[in-house]
């Protein structure tokens, strides 16, 4: 089975859409999601493209803050206290990576928690590993949201997790344990990573060396899902930290890249700007 992110985000944002269709009709106004850019990084340049067209279909209205590369750290954290302080802003977004002059770690602090839509904020870390209601970090959300949209039951599986990243392999491997895996974090570090991976059940491949998970290290009948986004070294195209042609074969179930994880990620951005702003409102 091919686990097709593309269906499944396509599914999540037209509930959202209806959402917010009757969130405008009981408040006023639709959900707002502001994007900080700094610089022109191709890639960053094109994640902002897909968000911002994914949140026009959805229905939130949203603005791309575009900002040169020479731009202080002091100014941008003006940007974002304006954006905290606006009662008309329900997501803040900047997007990373940020110019080595500037502290990442900062910049995320700065942004409120309750706007905080990717989940980075440090409040927000700590509610997510302490078990309170807070925002979700999208790619792993999406990860489970794919799990479950395959049809596996995650409960008392055994899941390996190949990286450890703040962003997808820790909160990947808390996720699991909610949904009540036994979770394994590899890494580089790692002693025969392979026979660790071949124990998975749910193999969550999130390292970003690409084709690095070969098909056997993969148990037969394994769940695998592919984080990685590389530029393959061969053909020049997308792939994964997986060896999909071969990989395919062996696991009952695997994603694509393109159109595996990543269309979930943008997905639950949508998702979380949606909850973000019922949270607000409901508060008020």
């Amino acid at each position: 089975m091919i686990i097709n992110g593309k269906e499944l985000s396509k599914s999540i944002k037209e509930g959202l859409a209806e959402r917010v269709v009757a969130l405008e009709k009981e408040h006023g106004r639709t959900p707002n999601l502001i994007v900080v850019l700094v610089g022109d990084d191709p890639g960053s340049v094109s994640y902002v493209t897909g968000k911002a067209k994914a949140a026009t279909e959805v229905g939130i209205r949203n603005t791309t803050l575009r900002r040169d590369v020479s731009i202080t750290q002091e100014e941008l954290l003006d940007i974002i206290a304006e954006l905290n302080n606006d009662a008309d802003v329900d997501g803040i977004l900047v997007q990373l990576p940020l110019p080595k002059h500037i502290d990442e770690q900062k910049v995320i602090a700065a942004i409120s928690p309750e706007k905080d839509v990717d989940a980075f904020h440090p409040l927000n870390v700590a509610s997510l590993w302490l078990k309170q209601p807070c925002i979700l970090p999208c790619t792993p959300k999406g990860i489970i949201k794919l799990l479950k949209f395959a049809g596996v039951d995650i409960a008392g599986k055994e899941a390996v997790v190949v990286g450890r990243s703040n962003i997808v392999g820790q909160p990947v491997a808390k996720l699991l344990l909610e949904e009540n895996a036994t979770v394994t974090v590899a890494h580089s570090k790692t002693v025969n990573l392979a026979e660790v991976t071949r124990r998975a059940d749910i193999l969550v491949v999130a390292i970003g060396r690409e084709r690095l998970v070969t098909a056997d290290m993969i148990k037969p009948g394994a769940v695998v899902i592919d984080v990685g986004v590389n530029r393959d070294s061969r053909t020049g195209k997308l792939c994964g930290d997986v060896d999909f042609e071969a990989a395919q074969h062996v696991a009952s179930a695997i994603t694509p890249v393109p159109g595996g994880v990543g269309p979930m990620t943008i997905a639950c951005l949508m998702e979380n700007t949606v909850e973000a702003f019922e949270k607000r409102v409901t508060n008020k």
